[in-house]
């Protein structure tokens, strides 16, 4: 994946470059003088995309910033496996509101965080656009139609861990993440059986903090969700 970075939009990029392995934007942008005000593009199809963001100048020291550093599973010995399969896995996901509430996916006995809840969304296949690929997952993950609404964040994470199929990984995974709503919501179904999604659902927007979340998701929730509300997304 390429990301471009700009100081206003349409601007001339003040950096541009591949997202090196285990890379995460913030960091990247944030070692090169500048924070990430906000994404404002995902364009092309995978695993060509190109990531825009709108940055500002810090003027601080990197050194602020604390280094980011990979997990590796506490279960796992590395000196009786073979060399990790380096794997960057780019996937979109979404902060989906409706009448209803906001879309919850669970994890299924396949991942690592079996019974948490997450947000909808997977990986973007070959040739595919995130916005293509969120659409897509949000269908077979619960049967919904939704309408995007904008870009709104890009989170990674970098472990060495078994996949699903018990591979052993040096895995990045790029989280292109949206905000976006369901007009006509319905009781969700899960069309993609025996993956990674065990159920979906509709959870009411005054219980959705007490929800057993996974990290990344609370993360994202925490920090997009209540400016979501105030900005009467469903009204739109």
């Amino acid at each position: 994946m390429r990301i471009i970075g700009v100081e206003v939009a349409g601007g001339s990029p003040v950096f541009t470059g591949a997202l090196p392995h285990g890379a995460d934007p913030h960091r990247l942008a944030w070692e090169l003088g500048y924070r990430i005000v906000r994404p404002l593009s995902a364009t092309g199809g995978a695993p060509d995309l190109t990531l825009t963001v709108q940055v500002g100048r810090h003027g601080r020291s990197s050194e602020l910033q604390p280094p980011r550093t990979r997990s590796i599973d506490p279960d796992l010995d590395l000196a009786l496996e073979a060399e990790p399969v380096v794997r960057q896995r780019l996937a979109a996901y979404g902060i989906v509101l409706s009448g209803r509430g906001l879309l919850a996916t669970q994890f299924s006995d396949r991942t690592a965080v079996p019974g948490l809840w997450g947000l909808p969304g997977g990986g973007i296949d070959p040739g595919e656009s995130p916005s293509q690929a969120l659409v897509r997952e949000v269908t077979e993950e619960s049967g919904q139609e939704l309408e995007i609404s904008h870009l709104l964040d890009v989170q990674t994470d970098h472990w060495i861990g078994r996949s699903p199929t018990r591979v052993v990984e040096d895995f990045h995974a790029v989280r292109i993440i949206y905000a976006a709503t369901c007009p006509t919501p319905s009781d969700p179904v899960v069309y993609d059986r025996g993956g990674t999604t065990a159920a979906a659902t509709w959870v009411p927007l005054e219980n959705w903090s007490r929800m057993p979340w996974s990290s990344g998701a609370r993360a994202l929730l925490d920090r997009h969700l209540r400016e979501l509300l105030r900005s009467d997304l469903l009204a739109r």
